[in-house]
Order: structure tokens, then C-alpha cells, then sequence
């Protein structure tokens, strides 16, 4: 059995009775966030330096907002800021800091989480009590009583959080619960490598098998339509309510990507009999050698730093976990430019985006393929060799996602260059 997390959204059954109250936390949630921003904002004016969530706990733990929430959420809230502005400061790609949570006068509803302390669960009858702030307790109760409706296959058990998300139109849970899933045995003893770009979000060797692309087509076209909605219906005091609701689909709509790409490999993996997978670890993509921001120019580091590779390689590491499948991070150093039918490392040989040839034994394939070919061989420590099949390096098969099923399909490889 494996030890693992499972995050199931529940619908709130008596939405009437609580909405008042979870408007209260999630207003409140926001003013805390302003006051932090405010401290933060200070701090940086007069020392140019920016506080960690424990000076941000130890500062603010008196405030007035502070204890309008349980004092596990109120924490959270503090440490969401400190790990948004610590993500900012580390990055160089030119945005602007966290800002405000405020549309003018008003104060939007941000999630509230609610960690074991402040978490009583009934699962005989489908509740919750979460706890409220000090400021918040009335006469009449001390915490909210939340009664909730998940699929009628989840089992909810082993609460570890508890999150109330406003989803535009009223608030969901989301309930975090820790679970033992069963382990199967591996499928098999071979292995795969996996190279993550950005044209191709994805390409797979299999050993002993087909190498297979995986274009990221459908994301550059969700990010282009909704983010032109967004800033097309931009109000005068941020964004507005269709603004809102277009950002929110495009992360649905990411997310079910990542989520069905990642089963989908995993699913591909038992099929052809793969124990080890081999991924590119890109941890340190963004800096050079020397430790500094790499600079890819303005159109590259907008990609670079909306790639969330990192988040696609944790979802593949639980899923297939659950199949007895190991998922190994390894160094990507030079597998772009290693030939991997004879071994010669030459940075022009990679002529354009897609096509990789190599000048010593006159290979051509699929410049992607070729890193996922040398990626897998970093596991197996298996040498170059020179015996490979140019047509299935060059046109590998393509896997792509169907928006209408939600899925991916195999598409013929025919009218398109490698």
C-alpha cells in the first residue's frame, strides 16, 4: 500500500445556512492578505529586504484581522503571501509583485484553509465543523457547520485539510484527505525516457518500442483565446467578473490536461511493459551555469516561466506510483546535443527546432526523440549505438488532445516534418 494525498471537491449542501459565514472568512482572509502586503511593502521601502512567513506571523499576529480566523488559517494565509512574493523575487521574468486583494472598495472572497486543529470531521452524516476567529464567534456557535456531497465513489477519510474555494458562482470544498492506495507490481523491466519541451510539451521512447510525440497545441491556443478575453473585458478596478471567469477556465481546462496527459502516459507505460521512467529534471532550466537568470528574450521567458514542468512531473510521479512504476529525475545535461546512434555531442547538429543530423554517421530524426532516446540511456547506462532505425527516429507516432472527448489520440504522422 501506498501512503499518499487525495484532494476531492465537495459540493456544499447547505450553501444557504454557511454563505454568509464563509463570506466572512473569505473577506477576511483578504484583509489579512492586504495588511501583510502592507508590512511587506514597508519593509522592502526602508531595507529593501523581504520578510519570511515567521516575521510575518510574529508581526501580525496581534492585528485586528489576524483573529477574525482560526489561527492554523490566519498562518496559511501568511504563508501564501511570503511563498508568492518569495516565487516573485526568485523569478526574472519582469511581472509585477503580489499585489492587493481589493476590486476598489471591495474585498473579493479568498479560499480559507483550515488545517486538523480547526477541523472536527462526521463522516457518519457528511459534515465538517470548521472553526471560526475569535472575532467572528457569536452566541450561537463557535464554528461553522458545513454539511457536504462528494461522488458517490469517495470515501472521505483522514482529513488533513479542509479548503473553502469560491468558485465564482458559490463556495466548494476542497477536502485533502491522506489515503492508502494499492501498489501493483511493475509492469515490466524495461524503460522509457521522456524529454518535456514546449512545441512538443512531450516526447517518450519506449525501450524496445515506438517513440511517441505529444504537441502542446491545445494549451498555446487556451492561453491565447482566454488571456485575449481577459484583458478585452479588463474593468477600471481590476479584473472583471467575465475576466475572472475566463482565467479560472483556463486553469480547469490546464489542469485537465496535465491531468489526462499524465494518466495517459502512465497507461501507455503498462502497455509497453515499463518498470523505470526516465524524465528530464529541468529544476535549474532558468538559471545558467554561473547560478545567474538565463535570458531567453522576452517572447522565451513568458514560455519559460509558464511552464509548469515541475507540476506535470509530480502528477506522473503519483500516478504511476500507483502502477509499481518508478519515476526517475535526471540530469538533462547535453541530451539535446548528443547523437544517440553514435554519441557525438555537437550543438550544431540540432539544424532547426524539430530535425536533429548528425554529421559523423549522417543520422537524421526527430531532434526531440533523439533527447528522449538519451535521456532513457541515462538509467539504463547504455552506450550509443549505431544500429537504429532512422524512419522510426525521424517520424515518430503523434498522440494528440481530442477537446471534444478530453483525450488523447493517436494521428498519422504522414504530411508532417520531423
Amino acid at each position: 500500500m501506498l501512503e499518499t494525498t487525495r484532494t476531492y471537491v465537495a459540493k456544499i449542501t447547505n450553501h444557504q445556512q454557511v454563505r454568509d459565514t464563509l463570506d466572512a472568512c473569505g473577506f477576511a482572509a483578504s484583509k489579512l492578505w492586504n495588511a501583510g502586503r502592507y508590512y511587506i511593502q514597508g519593509r522592502w521601502d526602508d531595507d529593501g529586504e523581504i520578510p519570511d512567513e515567521k516575521e510575518l506571523k510574529s508581526e501580525l499576529k496581534d492585528h485586528e484581522r489576524y483573529s477574525d480566523l482560526h489561527s492554523q488559517s490566519s498562518q496559511r494565509v501568511l504563508e501564501e503571501l511570503a511563498e508568492a512574493f518569495n516565487g516573485w523575487y526568485n523569478s526574472d521574468d519582469g511581472n509585477n509583485p503580489p499585489g492587493y486583494r481589493k476590486r476598489g472598495d471591495d474585498h473579493p472572497r479568498s479560499t480559507v484553509t483550515w488545517k486538523q486543529k480547526g477541523i472536527k470531521h462526521d463522516d457518519k452524516h457528511g459534515q465538517v465543523r470548521l472553526s471560526k476567529g475569535w472575532n467572528l464567534k457569536d452566541f450561537r456557535s463557535d464554528f461553522i457547520l458545513v454539511e457536504y456531497e462528494t461522488r458517490p465513489d469517495v470515501t472521505v477519510e483522514n482529513i488533513q485539510q479542509v479548503r473553502a474555494v469560491w468558485n465564482g458562482d458559490r463556495w466548494e470544498l476542497h477536502l485533502v484527505c491522506e489515503t492508502a492506495i494499492p501498489v501493483k507490481d511493475a509492469p515490466g523491466d524495461n524503460t522509457a525516457g521522456i524529454d518535456l519541451g514546449i512545441s512538443n510539451y512531450l516526447t517518450i521512447d519506449y525501450e524496445d518500442g515506438p517513440s511517441e510525440l505529444y504537441p502542446g497545441n491545445c494549451l498555446k491556443e487556451d492561453k491565447h483565446y482566454f488571456t485575449r478575453e481577459e484583458y478585452q473585458t479588463e474593468g477600471e478596478n481590476g479584473p472583471s467578473k467575465r475576466a475572472r471567469r475566463a482565467r479560472r477556465k483556463l486553469s480547469r481546462r490546464k489542469d485537465h490536461f496535465l491531468h489526462t496527459l499524465s494518466k495517459h502516459i502512465v497507461q501507455r507505460c503498462v502497455e509497453e511493459g515499463i518498470g523505470t521512467i526516465a524524465v528530464g529534471d529541468l529544476s535549474d532550466i532558468r538559471e545558467d551555469d554561473g547560478g545567474e537568470s538565463r535570458d531567453w528574450g522576452q517572447r522565451g521567458n513568458k514560455k519559460l516561466h509558464g511552464w509548469e514542468f515541475d507540476r506535470f512531473t509530480r502528477l506522473l510521479e503519483y500516478k504511476a506510483e500507483a502502477h509499481g512504476v518508478l519515476v526517475d529525475r535526471v540530469d538533462e545535461e547535453n541530451t539535446s546535443k548528443t547523437c544517440s546512434c553514435c554519441g557525438q555531442i555537437r550543438d550544431a547538429n540540432r539544424v532547426e527546432r524539430g530535425l536533429y543530423v548528425c554529421d559523423s554517421c549522417e543520422t537524421t530524426m526527430n531532434a526531440d526523440v533523439n533527447g528522449a532516446v538519451n535521456i532513457r540511456r541515462k538509467i539504463t547506462q547504455s552506450p550509443p549505438t549505431g544500429d537504429m532505425s532512422n524512419g522510426c527516429l525521424a517520424q515518430p507516432g503523434v498522440y494528440l488532445f481530442d477537446t471534444t472527448t478530453g483525450a488523447f489520440h493517436p494521428q498519422e504522422q504522414a504530411d508532417c516534418k520531423p
